[in-house]
């Protein structure tokens, strides 16, 4: 009983708090660029780049099933593995991205009749012709950028994306080549196609590939944290904010002087950029004497993320 009321404590505390409102917002704003990257790239483009999308056209193809329903049917599959394998809160918030694309993408057809608005002749320095790599890569940047943002917050836009973050979990991967190796599959599939094209599918291999790429580098600046150093007389004050006021661990080590020989103590943390420009804010603000070093680090696992959750989000 004691535990599913902490449990309960914790959701409740959790919707309570700005953060549900802050992701829920994110996740809406970011299925919209989604969209935006479907909507006026990949469609008007024709291609096959590796999505859950690419299978499903593949598969009504070959068997004319519609699309829709292919389509439902795989994500469904898909988000029942999200929740076994990942976890509730990623299952849910990618339940949850995958409802809302389907009425972005309606709002933007409205919008297309509305303004009598064609998207395959929205950019005029085509000249009128579908350029592939103008599209594809137009599609890669913006749809890696939503990607990086949904698997900060722990969500995803669906479909692939679950695959490449199981890949990510289990074995260990980074998440851009997740993507790129599930991606990669599925854009051969297209090979059994009756009217298969090399051409098209070589362009989608590659966008798939370089969908990782971008991917890796907008999760990775997105997920950049500090480790600090600081070497300060006054390094118990520091540590005493670091562990107080920002709810960071920290670690001492004992030093001595390479020119005078003398002791010192040097201060080590992780923290985000936010925290780390509040840190040296305060430093000035104290005039606090520091010698001060700081590094990015792009990947951190163990207590630092369970700390920062329980006491910023659940307010314990």
């Amino acid at each position: 009983m004691k535990s599913v009321i902490n449990i309960s404590d914790r959701t409740r505390n959790y919707f309570r708090s700005g953060k549900f409102l802050k992701e829920f917002l994110i996740m809406t704003l970011t299925m919209g660029v989604a969209a935006v990257a479907v909507h006026y790239f990949l469609i008007p483009s024709g291609l096959i780049v590796g999505s859950v999308s690419g299978l499903s056209i593949v598969i009504h193809r070959l068997t004319g099933i519609p699309v829709s329903y292919i389509t439902f049917t795989i994500n469904g599959f898909l988000l029942i593995l999200a929740y076994l394998l990942i976890g509730k809160e990623f299952g849910t918030k990618t339940v949850y991205t995958a409802l809302v694309l389907s009425p972005w993408l309606l709002l933007f057809e409205k919008i297309d009749a509305k303004y009598n608005i064609d998207p395959t002749a929205l950019f005029p320095f085509t000249d009128g012709h579908v350029d592939y790599w103008f599209y594809l890569a137009s599609f890669v940047v913006v749809l890696s950028l939503s990607q990086a943002v949904l698997f900060r917050i722990n969500a995803s836009t669906g479909g692939l994306d679950i695959l490449a973050k199981i890949v990510n979990k289990f074995a260990h991967i980074d998440i851009g080549l997740s993507v790129t190796v599930s991606g990669a599959i599925i854009c051969c599939t297209a090979f059994f196609q009756p009217d298969s094209s090399l051409y098209l599918v070589i362009i989608g291999l590659m966008g798939t590939w370089v969908n990782g790429l971008v991917l890796n580098y907008f999760y990775s600046t997105l997920n950049t944290r500090k480790r600090i150093c600081i070497i300060s007389p006054e390094y118990r004050k520091i540590t005493d904010h670091i562990t107080q006021e920002l709810h960071r661990g920290a670690s001492l080590y004992e030093l001595r002087g390479g020119a005078t020989g003398e002791p010192r103590t040097e201060v080590v943390s992780i923290l985000t950029i936010e925290e780390y420009d509040d840190l040296i804010n305060w430093l000035e603000q104290q005039k606090i004497t520091c010698f001060i070093t700081a590094g990015d680090v792009h990947e951190v696992y163990g207590q630092w993320n369970r700390k920062s959750r329980k006491k910023k989000v659940f307010g314990k």
